[in-house]
């Protein structure tokens, strides 16, 4: 059930609400910042523990298709626990069980458990997915026209943790080593222990809760306008009707760049591996493409709002392409256009997800929000196990080029997407 906005709070001034707004932003950003530094992990070191544990090229991807298909139940879960019960409790509890993941797989490395390991992977997933939620809790009680910068606040505060994580995959494999853990696992004891900070900064922080008070926000301007003008001008002043478009475009953006970027990702640092390259220089270029995933958001957020949703979309597929491209003609020996492939992959997602989440916080009302955003989530997550999977398995049959040249081509069917969005009769900001 849905909480229902308090009828005694009272009306909040529009500088009250706007403290509010910039505090909300400030807690996302530094639980932002641990939350970054878990899904560093299983990005950098997944890949490479699966085929430690259990060898072979066809199992790198399992890891990223795991603990995708993972995040797509947290997703569904943290979206229906925030509709309800406010963002403040969905965040927090998605990044505990996420650390409970982290913890996991680290156990089934000590114990060289394949099962216990993929049980693990799929729970680590649900950080996963509520460092990606956490997106959304920015845009509860932004203005309309600041939503893309709002979005961007919380991912850039990702990049902090995202990077320092895979440049410290040495230190991290060194420490693990001192305790008796396999090297490969040490990027996930500092996963267990960023995912558990990130949930507790939430918990103990978020409050008063951004989602509850954007519902009474709504409802003290519903009950003013219904006491002052007819029930033809109310619509005007609360919209109450979403745009099933709107939330099928941004999903799509989102879901095809989600798939492009996870497949070449995922099977970077095994092509790396093979021509040679350092755990060292996984680390540097991974570290370099999550950068470029989350370090530009404020000035996409920026562009997002001022030059359209729909510009920024058919720029992420462009960039995207351009990676595809990039990643399937470099030498495998070339570090400096490997991290080039990588950093444009990174950009090219940055600028689909929030092109895209913009979109459908556009189509959605307060009062179906929080569990549409999530079910959009499951389906990014969905797409990215597939994509994770499928890597491994493409790069079997024939190789890292061919997987690259798909994931480029694939970002172009953005352009008809959002093409359908442009026809007639579908107002609303692009």
């Amino acid at each position: 059930m849905t909480t229902s906005p308090s009828a005694t709070t009272a009306p909040l001034t529009a500088e009250d609400r706007d403290r509010l707004y910039r505090r909300c932003l400030t807690v996302v950003l530094i639980s932002q910042v641990f939350g970054g530094a878990g899904l560093a992990a299983g990005v950098t070191v997944g890949a490479l523990l699966a085929q430690d544990m259990l060898g072979g090229e066809g199992v790198a991807g399992l890891p990223a298709a795991l603990f995708t298909l993972g995040s797509a139940l947290a997703a569904f879960t943290v979206g229906r626990v925030s509709q309800s019960s406010g963002r403040r409790n969905g965040l927090a509890g998605g990044f505990v069980v996420g650390a409970l993941g982290a913890a996991g797989i680290v156990l089934a490395a000590v114990l060289d458990n394949p099962v216990l390991f993929f049980v693990a992977l799929f729970v680590y997933g649900s950080g996963t997915a509520t460092n990606l939620q956490a997106r959304y809790a920015g845009t509860d009680l932004a203005p309309p026209q600041s939503r893309g910068t709002a979005v961007s606040v919380a991912m850039v505060s990702t990049t902090f943790g995202a990077v320092a994580g895979p440049n410290s995959v040495e230190l991290l494999g060194e420490v693990a080593n001192s305790f008796g853990i396999p090297a490969l696992a040490g990027p996930f004891l500092l996963a267990a222990v960023a995912y558990g900070l990130a949930g507790l900064v939430l918990f103990v922080f978020l409050r008063p809760d951004p989602l509850i008070t954007a519902r009474q926000i709504a409802h003290h301007r519903h009950v003013t306008a219904t006491s002052t003008v007819d029930d033809t001008q109310v619509e005007s002043i609360e919209p109450i009707v979403g745009s099933p478009r709107g939330v099928a475009v941004g999903a799509t953006i989102m879901v095809l760049t989600q798939i492009a970027m996870v497949a070449i990702m995922t099977m970077t640092p095994v092509h790396m591996l093979h021509h040679h390259h350092s755990l060292g220089d996984v680390g540097f270029v991974i570290g370099m493409h999550i950068g470029a995933m989350f370090l530009p958001s404020l000035v996409t957020g920026r562009l997002v709002d001022r030059v359209g949703r729909v510009p920024m979309a058919i720029a992420s597929a462009v960039t995207l392409l351009a990676a595809g491209l990039v990643a399937a003609f470099a030498p495998g020996e070339s570090m400096t256009l490997l991290t080039l492939a990588l950093v444009l992959l990174g950009l090219g997602w940055n600028f689909g997800l929030i092109s895209g989440t913009a979109l459908v916080v556009d189509a959605t009302t307060l009062e179906n929000r929080a569990k549409t955003q999530g079910a959009v989530d499951v389906l990014i997550a969905i797409a990215g196990a597939g994509g994770g999977a499928m890597s491994g398995v493409v790069v079997g049959i024939s190789s890292y080029a061919t997987l690259s040249l798909a994931g480029g081509f694939l970002a172009l069917l953005l352009i008809p997407a959002v093409a359908w969005y442009r026809r007639p009769h579908h107002s609303r900001r692009s």
